[in-house]
C-alpha cells in the first residue's frame, strides 16, 4: 500500500482522483447535483 496503489487512499491523493476510498466533500457533491438537476429523494 503507498503511492501506487489505486485502491488506498495515498495512492488516490497522489493521482488526484476520488473513490470509495476517498470520497468527495459531501457539500461539493450536492451543488454539484443540484447545477447538474439530478434530484434524489
Amino acid at each position: 500500500m503507498g503511492k501506487g496503489d489505486l485502491k488506498s487512499k495515498r495512492g488516490k491523493i497522489s493521482r488526484g482522483t476520488f473513490g470509495a476510498s476517498r470520497p468527495k466533500k459531501e457539500a461539493n457533491r450536492r451543488s454539484h447535483q443540484e447545477k447538474l438537476g439530478i434530484n434524489k429523494k
